[in-house]
């Protein structure tokens, strides 16, 4: 299945990705939330270390008043620290102490124990010694603040755990993260429930030293939607998989990026957390793709708030087709080419009262070699765009044109059709499919904690191409003719590291032997950002 195609490139394939302006607002608000929280840690490192002298200074006056009479005992409270245990007694006495010390592993009997006065202090003494462990630890733990990395620089740990509650009415391709909606079966019941934490995702950023004037920084993300392990409940354990692994070289207006990224010339995707596994409309308009890459950017200043910037690069030649083999690497088509695939973009931005107003125009080309000279040329031309309404609103969206696209999830990822069932016959013709799509979000900002999205795609594969051959076949059966998906979500985030969503999904997708499906989909969302 064309679907089942594409589920197997994901295993191979980030955060959906929010567009510059939703972006830049996000960063004001954590800002702000890290300056409050830095003035609340300072204020209460300042009173820890106010309450450690304090202690401090208590247990020098006991240490001294109680060394004539026992100086055995509270000085090995004193210095044993977490060696010194309190036990409860079972008849607390009336000066309500009600602890009998053990101090180096040594129990002193309640009947043993010191006279009144004497056990007064011990008592004292060792409830303030815990005091001071407690609120020492809670100081250390404050300035425990950087992971080291092996090599000494500086790493930033991130990533978000991440329920999805679902349910599903109508059949999808899956479950938790539906794309493509089918027929029902006889016997199927025509939904499904279901709950999962595959979308957590887990990130390393380490910032590098200064190398000819640029600033070094690599990144990798993972998570956990890789597929499942085949044992009893392995939906519920989803393998690890790569999501994005880049390094930069950042100069003060050029950019040179190596690594498996994001599509540089098909940027943005809809907001949605119901589909953070991959970013949402795929196979409905939502050209996007992790594909190994080496690109250049760079950044010309056009005025005080606007400028320009202009990407190019090279880029494995996917295709969409399963691999052949799990452990072995075999080529694709695009890579049996022999040659990179080629991107290139170029980008308008301006700030409007801190608003960004970006514009975009992207281009693609690859060679695909199925053997036999049978050769097709892939590519796509695109725009991308995002306009501010006012304060409160933003419109968003991606178009494209383009051909054999499956490799970039366009066309349903059918790149190509065959004239017959075994593509290896070298008798067999085939024929590139074009197609033209996109999609568009309106964006609707209540406050700063509160948003609503709603967002729709389509991918329209061309009919002449569909039907260019009497009975044609894909990578798959059937051959799709047509998909179209939209939803309406609501993001609230109380804080910037605490999410709560709400997503209602509906699917139509349409057969070439004229067959309709739909499927609804409802997911709530929540996550915790690390």
């Amino acid at each position: 299945m064309c679907c089942a195609n594409g589920l197997a490139q994901n295993a191979g394939v980030s955060s959906s990705q929010d567009n510059l302006s939703q972006s830049v607002r996000e960063l004001a608000d954590q800002v702000r939330e890290l300056r409050v929280s830095m003035a609340e840690l300072r204020a209460e490192s300042e009173h820890a270390h106010a309450e450690t002298r304090e202690l401090r200074r208590e247990l020098e006056e006991l240490r001294a008043s109680s060394a004539p009479k026992k100086p055995g005992l509270l000085e090995a409270v004193v210095r044993s620290g977490s060696a010194t245990v309190m036990e409860p007694r079972d008849s607390p006495s009336d000066d309500g102490v009600g602890m009998v010390a053990q101090a180096g592993g040594s129990q002193y009997p309640e009947s043993q124990a010191n006279p009144p006065e004497e056990q007064k202090q011990s008592g004292r003494g060792a409830t303030l010694e815990e005091q001071f462990e407690l609120l020492s630890g809670k100081v250390d733990d404050q300035y425990q603040t950087k992971v080291e990395s092996a090599s000494k620089y500086r790493m930033r740990l991130s990533g978000i755990v991440l329920l999805n509650m679902f349910s599903n009415q109508g059949v999808v391709d899956n479950i938790d993260l539906p794309e493509i909606a089918y027929g029902r079966l006889p016997g199927n019941s025509g939904g499904s429930f279901g709950a999962s934490l595959r979308q957590s995702q887990l990130g390393f950023e380490v910032f590098g030293p200064t190398v000819a004037g640029a600033r070094t920084r690599a990144d990798l993300q993972v998570d956990l939607a890789g597929g499942f392990p085949a044992e009893p409940n392995g939906v519920n354990s989803g393998l690890m998989r790569l999501r994005t692994a880049t390094m930069r070289m950042d100069w003060e207006n050029t950019s040179a990026v190596v690594g498996q990224d994001a599509l540089f010339f098909s940027p943005s995707a809809p907001t949605s957390f119901a589909s953070l596994a991959e970013p949402a409309l795929s196979y409905a308009g939502n050209l996007w793709g992790w594909v190994p890459q080496i690109r250049v950017e760079h950044r010309f200043v056009t005025g005080e708030s606007s400028n320009v910037l202009l990407q190019g690069g090279i880029l494995d030649p996917v295709s969409g087709e399963v691999p052949w083999k799990n452990a072995y690497r075999t080529p694709g088509p695009g890579e049996a080419s022999r040659q990179p695939a080629y991107g290139a973009r170029i980008a308008w931005n301006h700030d409007v009262s801190g608003q960004a107003i970006r514009l975009g125009v992207g281009a693609y080309y690859s060679r695909q070699d199925y053997g036999f000279d049978r050769n097709v040329d892939s590519w796509a031309i695109m725009s991308d765009l995002g306009i501010p309404l006012g304060s409160k609103f933003e419109l968003s969206g991606k178009f494209f044109r383009g051909r054999a696209l499956g490799g970039l999830y366009g066309g349903l990822g059918q790149s190509v059709l065959f004239s017959g069932s075994d593509p290896q016959d070298p008798y067999t013709e085939l024929i590139g499919v074009n197609t033209v799509g996109g999609w568009t979000q309106l964006k609707y900002r209540a406050t700063t904690k509160l948003e609503f999205n709603g967002a729709f795609g389509i991918d329209n594969p061309f009919a002449r191409d569909l039907n260019h051959f009497p009975y044609a076949y894909s990578y798959g059966e059937p051959i799709l003719a047509r998909n179209h998906a939209g939803f309406f979500n609501m993001i609230y985030r109380p804080r910037s590291d605490l999410v709560f969503a709400a997503e209602y999904r509906r699917i139509d997708t349409d057969s070439l032997d004229g067959r309709d499906w739909g499927a609804g989909h409802l997911n709530l969302s929540m996550g915790i950002l690390f």
